[in-house]
């Protein structure tokens, strides 16, 4: 599941005037199986648990929602642009975390990559070289 996407998602339900339990609740479901932590929050919220509490098994995926909702639950500000703020650093970070795999990548190829030309160059740059020379050398 996607972080930047679930922030998105609590986003456009606090907009569109969802309270948090709610938001969390709509979200939740409809993510189906992967929602089920923010159904667990929502309702923990519903049921006056501390902020702590309701979002403790959380599962470190959801971490950005919490923290970007818990000004919110504390203060009652609204949400939505720190949820929006979240989202984009999250895609930002993956976007980072992207460009810092491919460089290592083209890092770690550049040995296997060239031991499988090394042998081609040879037989065909080198070898019709040498095979030259030898015919003219030895007639």
């Amino acid at each position: 599941m996607d972080p930047a996407l679930v922030l998105d998602l609590l986003a456009t339900a606090v907009e569109a005037g969802a309270d948090l339990p709610r938001a969390l609740a709509t979200v939740g479901a409809a993510l189906g199986p992967g929602g089920e932590p923010l159904r667990r929050v929502a309702a923990a919220l519903l049921l006056g648990a501390e902020w702590a509490a309701a979002w403790s098994d959380v599962p470190p995926t959801m971490s950005p929602a919490r923290t970007a909702l818990e000004p919110a639950w504390t203060t009652g500000a609204s949400a939505a642009p720190a949820l929006r703020s979240a989202a984009v650093e999250e895609r930002q970070a993956r976007r980072r975390r992207a460009r810092e795999a491919t460089s290592k990548l083209g890092v770690r190829l550049v040995l296997p990559l060239g031991l499988c030309f090394l042998p081609a160059f040879v037989l065909i740059g080198v070898v019709p070289v040498l095979i030259s020379l030898a015919g003219r050398l030895a007639g």
